[in-house]
């Protein structure tokens, strides 16, 4: 039986191990020249774009001064598009669901703001390589668990260690109380949930006050590093991430806010078409998703989940897409196509994707869209990439030229054309 076992965790390995890359990223100067751009920024041009030192550093018809030892791929008939961005992820954090020690986004206790999930990200995950390749080239990981589950961490998707991964974004995660039913499995009583959700209420406003006095303390003796972690949020200099969804939660979510002077982006809000103007009136950003999914509410049409990126674009609700996912964010493209197909359009979907997410992190000046002196996160295809037929041909992420490999591309190779067996 050992022999066997033995047996079984090294074909495991074996294979696990064939399925990694192969091919290294390379680093240098690429001229790409006569492509399609969709910059976003500035509408779609025709030309060249120039990445040196990890920069894009120039974009358009003529680029003078190409260094003579510029790499020159030729686009002719393809597109240039910037790297997707993700609002919302588990990848690096979590590898096997079913394998307890591979999940660490989840630390135990109610209260744990100071836990950063960067330190967290695993470089070497299997799932890092088959997202990059659908052109999804930064993502938000966020860790979960009780109300404030730690700090969600941007991460671009090249990197040996997660301190090369990240991206400059970096905040807390408040899981804003319910104040409704969990799940068709609740079984519990209207005055039971009205009295849990005071009762969340309440230690959700004690942990606040408490934060709120202690960024008034000097003594030293006195360092706490849940309250060190919410400190900037309480005072005014960063934003605090709200995970919420219904309708009466926003609502709560956002006089909560309002009350105690803090500066939120909120995310999930899977209901916040309902809530759109209170949304715009108080200026709070969304990053709504997954897109792909069954409606909030069983009196909600079919295609609920499908149009409400869109209903709160066209009340003017600043709005970025986001997977939830962990194995599949390479599907964010698709969400995206699904937002513009109800009602978003190609064109805002696009832009929520790449540049809304990068300017609601605060970080709008380096990432999101072709544009000269902005990290050189992009890709070239053939198609459009909301569409599954379209073919990813490079991928270039902080100016690495990123082989187009993954666990995906290798079994498929490995298996294409197998040796015919031989029975003994």
């Amino acid at each position: 039986m050992k022999k066997l076992f033995s047996l079984y965790i090294l074909s495991f390995a074996c294979l696990f191990l064939s399925a990694q890359q192969i091919e290294k990223s390379v680093y240098g100067t690429f001229l790409l020249e006569n492509a399609t751009i969709e910059t976003v920024a500035n509408g779609q041009q025709k030309g060249n774009v120039l990445i040196q030192d990890g920069i894009i550093k120039g974009v358009g018809g003529s680029i003078s001064n190409v260094p003579s030892d510029a790499v020159r791929i030729d686009c002719a008939g393809l597109t240039i598009y910037p790297g997707f961005i993700d609002g919302g992820t588990r990848l690096g954090l979590s590898e096997v669901g079913s394998v307890s020690l591979t999940q660490d986004y989840r630390e135990m206790g109610d209260f744990t703001p100071h836990m950063k999930a960067l330190t967290a990200v695993n470089p070497n995950s299997v799932s890092i390589p088959v997202t990059r390749v659908n052109g999804v080239t930064t993502v938000l990981a966020v860790p979960a668990g009780g109300k404030f589950a730690g700090q969600a961490a941007l991460i671009d998707l090249h990197g040996y260690t997660p301190d090369q991964m990240f991206a400059g974004f970096e905040t807390a995660v408040l899981y804003f109380p319910s104040t409704g039913k969990r799940g068709r499995w609740d079984r519990r009583s209207e005055e039971d949930i009205k009295k849990d959700a005071e009762k969340s209420m309440k230690q959700l406003n004690d942990i606040w006050k408490g934060a709120k006095q202690y960024t008034k303390i000097t003594n030293a003796d006195a360092y706490n590093p849940q309250f060190e972690a919410l400190k900037p949020i309480a005072e005014g200099k960063q934003k605090l991430l709200v995970q919420v969804n219904k309708k009466d939660d926003i609502l709560q979510a956002i006089a909560w806010c309002v009350k105690n002077e803090i500066s939120p982006i909120f995310t999930g809000v899977a209901e916040g078409w309902r809530v759109a103007d209170s949304l715009v009136k108080y200026n709070i950003p969304v990053i709504t998703g997954p897109v792909l999914r069954n409606p909030s509410r069983d009196s909600d049409k079919y295609d609920a989940s499908y149009t409400n990126a869109g209903k709160m674009l066209a009340k003017g609700v600043k709005v970025a897409i986001k997977t939830d996912e962990t194995e599949n964010v390479r599907n964010l493209p698709f969400h995206a196509g699904f937002a513009a197909t109800y009602g978003m359009g190609k064109e805002e979907a696009l832009r929520a994707i790449t540049l809304t997410p990068a300017e609601i992190f605060g970080l709008g000046d380096k990432y999101g869209s072709i544009e000269e002196g902005k990290v050189a996160n992009l890709f070239i295809s053939d198609g459009d990439p909301f569409e599954m037929k379209t073919t990813i041909l490079h991928l270039f992420i902080r100016g690495w030229k990123v082989p187009m490999e993954s666990r995906h591309t290798l079994l498929h190779d490995e298996f294409l054309e197998r040796e015919p067996g031989i029975r003994q």
